[in-house]
């Protein structure tokens, strides 16, 4: 028993810690094509939805968009991204950014840096909690062997 409340918050960092690496990638792709990326015309291909969830927790549904483009030097790159706007159907052109030397990491979300360094503080917030909550349960547990 001892053993499961060693392994389980450590798993759960785990995972958190790999959320945040993620995260912080992401952030960084997008911002780097904001910042230093050219921007280019992209046909949406196509849309489509997932869903996750149902059964006894909340169903989320997000949406997706497949994005079509001709980097500078004549090659044909598709990306998929979530998130985007409902209003963009199959066959919109949009402006999308991306680096020369990572075309299939570009973004068609409008330049937002407030709105990005907000949501990705928020989410890196959310996991040191996460974190932190793991760390003390363990504490808590080895400090006198029950929990508080």
């Amino acid at each position: 028993m001892e053993a499961l409340f060693n392994v389980i918050p450590l798993l759960l960092i785990t995972f958190a810690v790999y959320a945040a690496i993620v995260l912080l990638r992401r952030s960084r792709q997008v911002s780097d094509a904001w910042s230093r990326g050219i921007t280019t015309q992209a046909r949406c291909v196509r849309s489509y939805t997932t869903t996750s969830g149902g059964g006894d927790s909340t169903v989320r549904t997000t949406l997706h968009h497949v994005y079509e483009f001709t980097t500078r030097d004549g090659r044909v790159v598709r990306f998929d991204e979530e998130g985007g706007p409902s209003t963009t159907v199959e066959g919109d052109i949009v402006t999308v950014h991306y680096l020369p030397e990572r075309p299939e990491r570009a973004t068609a979300k409008a330049p937002a840096h407030g709105k990005l360094a907000a949501s990705t503080c928020g989410a890196m917030l959310f996991l040191a909690v996460f974190i932190g909550f793991a760390v003390f349960i363990m504490i808590a547990w080895n400090s006198d062997g029950s929990m508080p």
